[in-house]
């Protein structure tokens, strides 16, 4: 995608967030921010239930999304769905591993969660699969950071007790958790780790590349998919 300099006015009619986009490249790159919005959550609203209970299913499951994105890859009407896809593959893969096995231990949720990063930054040195790429290590972004502010909170012990019990048990620990976020330090690193996560959001959506359009919607999406999942603990 390429723009000349006269373009670069934030008065330009054709620019989103003051930053110029080809006409016929401005409704995509909202698809392809909806699209990356949609599939951060996905595996919370969609594939937390099944990998809980059919971590198998789960699993097998990564083939659909890999044939799936390879199909719609390969038609050029369709291209960059088939690429987001692929890249979802990993983050779907990875969280059948790490939810459906291992999910009692959060010290290796990262390096699970990472499984797809060396393919990842191979296709990327190769220039193949940008946008899916881009949206897998958008979203591992935004996991890690999250991962970071429970290490920071000392919010890891109820995740592990989260892990053992039945969830129609799980809203005293929920509760407990939220005691220890509301602290100052915990109200302080929040507040830190967001506006972290805003300003790679909206740096990332002030590019012209699709590809990063990717990027900066798996992160805000992270960033919101966590803020519904502790508003829901908080009414629990």
């Amino acid at each position: 995608m390429t723009s000349s300099s006269s373009n670069c006015s934030p008065q330009s009619p054709d620019t989103v967030l003051n930053l110029p986009l080809i006409p016929n490249q401005e409704g995509k790159a909202w698809w392809v921010f909806g699209a990356a919005s949609f599939l951060v959550s996905v595996p919370v609203f969609f594939q937390a239930p099944i990998v809980r209970l059919f971590p198998w299913i789960s699993l097998f499951l990564t083939l659909f999304w890999i044939v799936l994105g390879w199909w719609l890859y390969k038609r050029p009407q369709t291209r960059w769905w088939g690429d987001i896809i692929l890249g979802f593959s990993w983050s779907w893969l990875a969280g059948s591993i790490y939810w459906g096995w291992l999910r009692w231990e959060p010290l290796i949720h990262i390096p699970v969660e990472s499984i797809g990063v060396p393919f990842a930054l191979w296709c990327l040195w190769r220039g193949w699969g940008k946008i899916g790429n881009y949206f897998y290590l958008g979203s591992l972004l935004g996991t890690a950071v999250t991962d970071l502010y429970f290490y920071l909170t000392s919010l890891i012990p109820y995740w592990r007790k989260l892990m053992e019990v039945d969830p129609a048990l799980a809203s005293p620990i929920f509760k407990s958790a939220l005691a220890q976020m509301q602290t100052p330090w915990g109200i302080s690193w929040a507040i830190v780790l967001v506006n972290l996560l805003l300003g790679i959001s909206l740096y990332s959506l002030q590019k012209e590349h699709l590809y990063w359009w990717a990027f900066g919607g798996a992160v805000l999406s992270t960033l919101v998919v966590d803020s519904l999942f502790w508003i829901a603990a908080f009414f629990a």
